[in-house]
């Protein structure tokens, strides 16, 4: 069966940074595949155009240019923040959850739950990066399609 709209896919794959020499930055080798309904907005676009058509057992690389993945990093998805907004019931601010490059679970005002990761931590406030973790990388996908239903 091939891949088409639709269809429930999963795929192993190892996914490089900047070429297939680059930074593994994740895998599924070894655990559980990626599994994802074709053409249902789950997957980026020219992920899911490399993989049509292909079957179970089929092996694929993907390069995807930074421009057509994550796009480069925004300026406007680095918000500063008061320390204030973040002080715990003991009424001091967590220098520990609160250090560079730590994740830290934010809320929009409508509700919804985004990642971001402390940029920088100044006297009274601290920068947080909105951004996608992948933005600014071209992407290098290199794996195998374990099954198509």
């Amino acid at each position: 069966m091939k891949i088409e709209a639709g269809k429930t896919v999963e795929v192993h794959y190892t996914l490089h940074i900047q070429g297939p020499e680059g930074e593994v930055v994740e895998q599924t080798f070894g655990g559980e595949p990626l599994g994802f309904v074709f053409r249902e907005d789950q997957m980026l676009q020219k992920f899911e155009e490399a993989l049509e058509g292909l079957s179970a057992g089929d092996k694929f690389k993907i390069a995807i240019a930074c421009a057509d993945a994550y796009g480069q990093e925004d300026e406007e998805f680095f918000m500063e923040f008061p320390k204030s907004e973040f002080i715990d019931d003991s009424g001091e601010f967590d220098e520990e959850l609160f250090a560079e490059g730590e994740i830290v679970p934010m809320q929009t005002p409508d509700g919804h739950t985004v990642q971001g990761v402390i940029a920088e931590v100044k006297l009274n406030s601290i920068i947080i990066d909105f951004n996608h973790p992948l933005a600014g990388e071209d992407l290098y996908f290199e794996g195998e399609v374990v099954s198509v239903q």
